[in-house]
């Protein structure tokens, strides 16, 4: 199924370094490396969730599993064309600009991203909304991090794993665990929008409840973010007495 003009595409991704064109630097003393330039990342899981126009999750998956990099991109385009409002975390200024730079390597076609300005432009969340950027208001604040916005809400975060391990991940064949752990990034980025759609009145308090309530069956069902559903503060994320 692709989403319609009235549905909403929650998406993430997940990347590694690529070798073609970044040569990683000695570890600093703590351990950590420098993160790779932006062209440098190269796209490796893409994780999606489709809201209908209701805010029901209609499906959860990764775009273009299985395919090589070109296809996996060619997928999502396909998706886009439909021109869905999109939700990122972060997407402004690192999702999408790594997805074009990757396109442009790839030689896809992006046509949904450049000719509808509203897809690029900050101020706007008529396509797309950067959760992140938005409720940083759009740099006057610091950005905070998934993890903190989802714990925030009543879920658990990143649970211990974050960026910095995807590429080990990858690296060591554990495809299957990278998949779950970007699926977990896009559940919870889909509550931290149903949650902004309550804070800009966009949702009254009871419809919040119900589309949270839905979602967080429908996760449950799915069986693939079993952490984000175990670990959730129903209370909190709900909305209930007390």
């Amino acid at each position: 199924m692709k989403p319609s003009a009235a549905s909403t595409l929650v998406v993430d991704i997940e990347t590694v370094p690529d070798a073609d064109l970044y040569a990683q630097p000695q570890p600093a003393p703590d351990g950590e490396r420098p993160f790779p330039p932006l062209h440098a990342c190269a796209p490796v899981v893409v994780g999606m969730m489709w809201l209908d126009e209701s805010f029901a999750c209609k499906s959860m998956g990764i775009i273009g599993e299985g395919k090589n990099e070109a296809g996996m991109l060619a997928e999502l385009a396909e998706l886009m064309a439909e021109r869905p409002h999109l939700v990122t975390w972060n997407g402004r200024s690192f999702d999408l600009p790594v997805l074009t730079l990757r396109a442009l390597r790839q030689g896809v076609a992006f046509p949904w991203y450049y000719q509808d300005r509203d897809y690029r432009d900050r101020y706007s969340d008529e396509r797309h909304i950067d959760l992140c950027d938005l409720l940083a208001g759009h740099g006057a604040a610091r950005m905070t991090s998934l993890d903190g916005a989802a714990r925030l809400i009543g879920l658990p975060g990143k649970g211990g794993v974050d960026g910095s391990q995807v590429e080990a991940l990858y690296q060591t064949g554990q495809i299957e665990a990278l998949r779950q752990y970007c699926l977990s990034d896009v559940a919870q980025t889909a509550f931290v929008f149903l949650r902004y759609l309550l804070l800009s009145g966009r949702l009254d308090r009871a419809r919040y409840q119900r589309a949270a309530a839905d979602l967080l069956a429908a996760i449950a069902a799915d069986g693939r973010v079993a952490r984000v559903v175990g670990g959730a503060d129903r209370a909190r994320l709900l909305l209930g007495d007390g």
